[in-house]
């Protein structure tokens, strides 16, 4: 992606899943300073919707590694689940070996370790409540909806 745009002021992501498990589907969005928006998702034929989440956050960290960001940028996510294992439960998880309290291995591991390396330290992750009116939140999910569906969704790609 090129750097023409400015910093990356906003950013959205949402996993989705048909049957959960099921057909799944993950969309990320990346809003620049200049009103450029960067669109991406992804499909995964048998998965549930919390992997989809955690893949989603994988995949917007990767774009946003790579860009100038502004200070303040946080990922915008309806996903309690990826707002507390992030922030919360991965340390007494690692701490314990990736178990959980009960002493059981944590479910989505595989993704979970990925996403901690893929951390960005001055970004957080912000909740939004789910279809309730947040533009980028309803973006993000019509796509990772999409996806999970196979149905063509045209995506924003300015460069």
């Amino acid at each position: 992606m090129i750097q023409a745009h400015g910093q990356v002021i906003a950013a959205a992501t949402d996993g989705a899943c048909s049957g959960n498990p099921g057909p799944g589907g993950w969309g990320a969005l990346i809003r620049f300073e200049d009103g450029t928006i960067q669109e991406f998702g992804g499909y995964e034929a048998q998965t549930t919707n919390n992997r989809m989440e955690l893949q989603a956050a994988i995949e917007i960290l990767k774009e946003l590694k790579q860009l100038d960001r502004h200070p303040t940028l946080a990922i915008r996510t309806d996903s309690k689940y990826l707002i507390n294992g992030f922030d919360t439960w991965m340390q007494g998880w690692k701490k314990k070996g990736w178990k959980t309290a009960s002493g059981k291995a944590v479910l989505n591991q595989d993704l979970w370790k990925v996403l901690d390396e893929s951390r960005l330290s001055n970004v957080s992750l912000k909740y939004v409540k789910g279809h309730n009116g947040d533009p980028d939140n309803e973006r993000v999910d019509d796509i990772a909806v999409s996806f999970s569906k196979k149905i063509a969704i045209k995506l924003q790609c300015d460069h």
